[in-house]
């Protein structure tokens, strides 16, 4: 395991942790729902909100990921190549 893999941590990732788990007994629900014979149309509206959970984990671990990781890998660009950074950063918030 490299140095990069192990005791790799953010703020963030008590949080997303955090959201992962919840969706985690959602998605758990939802096989009740289906155990249950719920309509097709209750399920998808949960499997669409645990769905957005999982994307908005993503989200936030990828954003916290540029805005540490990155960051730090570029402290010593010059001017042009930080704009491209800040750029970078900006798109990402329509992942």
């Amino acid at each position: 395991m490299s140095k990069h893999e192990h005791g790799h941590h953010h703020q963030s990732h008590a949080a997303v942790s955090k959201r992962l788990k919840r969706a985690e007994g959602h998605l758990r629900s939802i096989l009740t729902m289906i155990e249950e014979g719920r309509t097709c149309l209750d399920i998808a509206q949960q499997l669409h909100a645990v769905e957005k959970a999982v994307c908005q984990a993503k989200r936030t671990l990828i954003q916290d990921h540029i805005d540490h990781c990155l960051e730090h890998a570029v402290e010593g660009l010059n001017g042009g190549e930080h704009g491209a950074l800040e750029e970078f950063k900006q798109i990402t918030k329509y992942l």
